[in-house]
């Protein structure tokens, strides 16, 4: 089977590794990603713990499908408390480094302590060791790979690696994995910088282990002839979203106040394709290929190196700013790449600014001069050179929009666009109404990567009916059925947190079981599978009540429920605080939560977690 069954322990206070090897029925019931994450946080973290401590724990995590040759298997997840949130964090990336990682031995490294000097780890072939690196901090990310592959003198070492805003603890700060996939949401990369961790470089010769390699053969080609037919990215990518959400009248702009944009056909997927674009590029045994690099000479020079621009990128640097300069937008991601930083958070916090200096609230004596209006992309650039290196205004909104307006005051906070102190993602909860009350009660903030998306489910049941969800359910519904929607389909997408599959490979229900059983060899079903889905995400609920969040944080930003676009296709569209409520609660009780968001202890037994009761008991009186 793909899980080697080794986990790698390493204390960067005493320079020490161990090795961990839990057993079969420990993957089984936890499986990677998210569910081994959640385990060892809620078990080995103490409560209350300064995230950017060295008490805090930082997880790189496989799944049991990870390293296999099948397309969408090559993704691995980081996980920690969040700095930007407080609460449970985690994120993936695509690519190779993953793979590579199973490939050396190990399903998962425990990173814990703090350095005392920079360093960076280096796993090969069942070996770790922890290596100096203070002459890579302080080095963007393109030249701190070379400089690392170089010292070790092998280019196929893959790394995982913080940039300059890492290293500056910027709280959204991301990990990239070979420049081009990055660990963006929840502040992984502040985690990584507090622990004085530049990179984990891993190399791997041995072989992925399968359970039944002709069934894997058989679908690994299956998808390889059908990727046209059930992917629509293999043409323009993510960013194929921009025109489409816009004529929808969905497109996040100018802080989410219009979801019509007026310049979004000159940042949209098919004007990359017309111009800027250089080539397609793929992750890990994957045909769809969604990955852009692009080329800009003038007049800003973007080096392909960092990729290109996907969706949430063009709108959190583009629409959300009200920018529709196509060359600023690269160059804008290019800077985020380069530094490590987080794009949606870094446009959100952009956004916000821009907002609050439209309005009066902040003035040039705050921003040092510069004129935070929209569309002014000069603007936008230079706020991602300030927040990555923490300097003058930029250090506020390295803090996050929730910090920030807390620092700013004046009534800022209605225009800080978060929930739990994660910024908003590029997708209008005024269309996908169901994935908006997602936003509320995902474990690691506002994500739309362990949500739902109504517009696939408003026309077709047939995605759903195996999960007993027969017919389609509007958009504009947040009523029982959507939530029983959200409970099911989202337990199916915290699965895929766990296995680590991509989301962008469409894979069916029993494609999905058929390749655990034939990487594994464990004969399973589905009804298992998405238990290990909600196993995952009611322990990241339970760690979340144990730090201190309530129903009350589970709550959409007034932006949604107050107020509505004055044009566009949904001119008036808007929720009620009351709906959204009897949508919390209907979620709640779908889920086995009491009416507080409490998972009772008949659910933690019904999944086979019982022993996480003593983390939540004193909720119950």
């Amino acid at each position: 089977m793909s899980i080697t069954g080794n986990i790698l322990r390493v204390n960067l206070s005493t320079k020490t590794t161990a090795l961990e090897r839990p057993g079969e029925n420990f993957y089984r019931q936890y499986f990677g990603g998210r569910g081994l994450i959640i385990h060892y946080l809620l078990k080995e973290l103490a409560l209350g713990i300064d995230p950017l401590g060295p008490e805090n724990k930082l997880i790189f995590a496989g799944g049991p499908l990870t390293g296999a040759p099948l397309p969408g298997t090559g993704r691995s997840s980081v996980g920690a408390k969040s700095p930007l949130t407080g609460a449970y964090g985690d994120s993936e990336a695509g690519g190779f480094w993953g793979a590579e990682l199973n490939k050396a031995g190990f399903d998962a490294v425990i990173i814990e302590g703090k350095s005392d000097s920079p360093v960076y780890l280096w796993i090969k072939n069942g070996q770790a060791e922890i290596r100096d690196a203070g002459h890579i901090w302080g080095k963007k990310t393109a030249a701190a790979q070379d400089m690392i592959k170089e010292e070790l003198g092998d280019n196929k070492i893959r790394i995982a690696q913080i940039g300059i805003a890492g290293e500056n603890l910027v709280r959204y700060a991301n990990i990239a994995h070979d420049l081009t996939h990055f660990a963006g949401r929840t502040g992984m990369g502040a985690v990584m910088g507090s622990k004085n961790l530049k990179a984990v470089a891993v190399r791997g010769t041995q072989k992925t282990a399968l359970a039944d390699p002709e069934t894997v053969k058989e679908l690994a080609q299956w998808m390889g002839q059908n990727v046209n037919k059930v992917s629509h990215l293999h043409d323009l990518g993510t960013a194929c979203f921009v025109t489409m959400l816009n004529e929808l009248g969905a497109l996040p702009t100018r802080n989410f106040t219009s979801g019509t944009f007026d310049g979004a056909q000159q940042i949209s997927g098919e004007t990359i394709r017309d111009t800027i674009y250089v080539k397609s590029e793929s992750c890990y045994s994957c045909p769809v290929r969604c990955k852009r690099v692009v080329k800009v000479l003038e007049p800003y020079n973007v080096d392909p190196v960092y990729g290109g621009p996907e969706y949430e990128s063009i709108a959190s640097l583009g629409s959300l700013l009200g920018i529709d300069n196509l060359a600023a937008v690269a160059k804008g991601n290019e800077l985020c790449n380069s530094y490590g930083l987080d794009t949606i958070s870094t446009g959100v916090s952009i956004a916000f600014a821009m907002e609050c200096y439209e309005k009066g609230i902040l003035t040039g004596e705050d921003t040092g001069g510069i004129e935070l209006k929209f569309g002014n992309a000069e603007a936008m650039l230079e706020m991602i050179e300030q927040i990555a290196h923490r300097r003058d205004f930029g250090k506020i909104l390295s803090e996050g929009v929730k910090r920030a307006s807390e620092i700013i005051g004046r009534n800022s906070a209605e225009f800080a666009m978060h929930i739990k102190g994660q910024e908003i993602p590029m997708h209008e909860p005024r269309l996908k109404q169901g994935l908006g009350v997602g936003y509320m009660v995902s474990p690691t903030g506002a994500d739309h990567c362990h949500n739902i998306h109504d517009t696939y489910f408003n026309v077709t049941a047939d995605m759903i009916k195996p999960l007993g969800l027969l017919n389609p359910i509007p958009l504009q519904n947040i009523g029982e059925e959507k939530m029983r929607l959200l409970a099911y389909f989202g337990n199916w997408i915290h699965l895929g947190n766990c296995t680590l599959c991509c989301m962008f490979v469409p894979w069916s229900y029993r494609q999905v079981v058929q390749m655990v059983e034939a990487v594994t060899g464990w004969t399973t079903s589905l009804w298992e599978l998405l238990k290990v889905g909600e196993r995952a995400a009611t322990l990241c609920r339970v760690f979340n009540i144990r730090e201190g969040f309530t129903k009350n944080d589970d709550m959409i930003k007034s932006r949604w429920f107050e107020h509505s676009f004055a044009e566009g296709p949904l001119k008036g569209v808007k929720f009620s605080k009351e709906e959204l409520e009897q949508a919390r609660a209907n979620y709640y009780r779908i889920m086995g939560w009491d009416e507080d968001g409490v998972p009772t202890q008949g659910k933690l037994m019904d999944l086979g977690i019982g022993w996480a009761e003593k983390y939540i008991g004193w909720r119950r009186g």
